[in-house]
């Protein structure tokens, strides 16, 4: 349910309007920007959160493993993204570097919410059936994030046949989403246990934080032992760098480069949800049958064939093609990969392991929205060719995942 609850913000706020209005209108157009520099903007402040996540995550992981807290700061996570998107509400054309700075707050708290709700996994699933439940969250997640573009595209069609303005669309979008989000998580704190049972307290706070930054070292230095976990990580890193330069930028892409309108965007974004929903569930079984690491390059290979269709696509249908392929893919892709470090992460170590695989979605969150936003502002605006950094980051992960053995990550997790 914390899937479905969170997907609201990605897709909403990151993927299909908040965006492209962010472009558009709040520093681009009536915000006097070029869309060039407007388009940097937007990755620059997605970038600048996603390092500060980075920076934290581990540390937010391990205090939440030695103080059995996960769910205390998964609440605290919680509240502070919902308040952020509410606030987006408020932000109009020239506001750019308010908007700026409430997106930088509601990311933050996204990213480390993700974080903490997934070394969650662990504890509530076998080995073998991980693959299985990280799919059923991570589809009912799409369905989350299906139900929340649904209301909002019902907000803006009623809103245009009001004459009103599109701020007051975007604005009302940004209210659905907070208010579902609120809604949705509450099952998550009030039936999620936390199983996991606290390490002898530190009374004083120097000392609680000279421990916590003590075992966030050990924990860098130990995972090395851990060869297939240190590898996939880094995989992780290469690959997600194109999935999240996809998810921050699709609607800009579609907007600019192939003249898609605000309710075009919304559904081209459900239908990505709806085979994204698809992916993760189908994939969930069948990286349980044929193994982890062949379904997640199988994932990578449809990835592939996306973006290069993206990249030549000048027909508005083979872009509907385009998105159905990207569904199919991010679901499965991302599923995946939450499962393959549960499998080689040790059960006693998942708020640490996991917090590294947040680092590693952070630093992709940071390498690959920049490197689209700075091959578009040198090009002046060439979206097309910005889309070619995309096509590096999956072609490059594929061949990483070549070096990953599957069999070998789970037997060092469970010894």
């Amino acid at each position: 349910m914390y899937d479905f609850a969170n997907s609201g913000y990605t897709t909403v706020v990151m993927t299909a309007v908040f965006n492209a209005w962010f472009v558009a209108a709040i520093a681009g157009g009536a915000g006097g920007l070029e869309e060039g520099t407007a388009t940097l903007m937007w990755t620059s402040t997605v970038a600048a959160a996603n390092l500060l996540v980075m920076a934290a995550a581990p540390v937010v992981g391990a205090l939440g493993d030695q103080q059995a807290i996960k769910k205390r700061l998964l609440l605290i996570t919680t509240v502070g993204c919902v308040i952020a998107t509410a606030l987006l509400s408020l932000v109009g054309p020239g506001d750019y570097i308010a908007a700026m700075a409430i997106v930088l707050l509601g990311t933050v708290m996204f990213a480390s919410g993700e974080s903490l709700i997934a070394a969650f996994l662990p504890e509530i699933a076998e080995p073998d059936h991980m693959g299985r439940v990280s799919g059923y969250g991570w589809s009912l997640g799409y369905v989350g994030g299906v139900l929340t573009l649904g209301l909002c595209l019902l907000y803006v069609q009623w809103s245009t046949r009001q004459g009103l303005p599109q701020q007051n669309a975007v604005a009302g979008s940004m209210l659905i989403t907070a208010t579902l989000f609120a809604l949705a998580a509450l099952p998550t704190f009030l039936f999620l246990r936390e199983r996991a049972l606290p390490q002898p307290r530190l009374h004083a706070s120097a000392g609680l934080i000279r421990s916590v930054f003590s075992r966030l070292a050990r924990t860098l230095h130990e995972v090395r032992r851990f060869k297939d976990l240190s590898r996939l990580l880094v995989t992780i890193t290469v690959y997600q760098s194109g999935v999240i330069t996809v998810v921050v930028l699709a609607a800009v892409y579609a907007q600019e480069a192939m003249g898609f309108g605000t309710e075009q965007l919304l559904i081209l974004i459900i239908v990505v949800n709806v085979t994204s929903a698809v992916g993760a569930f189908l994939f969930g079984f069948f990286q349980d049958r044929i193994g982890s690491v062949k379904a997640l390059g199988i994932s990578l290979t449809i990835w592939i064939a996306a973006v290069t269709l993206a990249f030549f696509a000048d027909r508005e249908f083979e872009l509907w093609i385009v998105g159905n392929l990207v569904g199919l893919a991010m679901g499965a892709s991302q599923s995946i990969g939450r499962a393959l470090v549960g499998q080689f992460t040790p059960v006693a170590r998942t708020g640490e392991f996991f917090g590294l695989w947040g680092l590693a979605n952070r630093l992709a969150a940071l390498l690959g929205p920049m490197s689209y936003g700075l091959v578009t502002y040198l090009s002046g605006g060439d979206h097309r060719l910005a889309i070619l950094s995309t096509l590096a980051f999956f072609s490059l992960g594929l061949i990483m995942l070549q070096s990953v053995d599957e069999t070998r990550g789970v037997s060092s997790a469970r010894e």
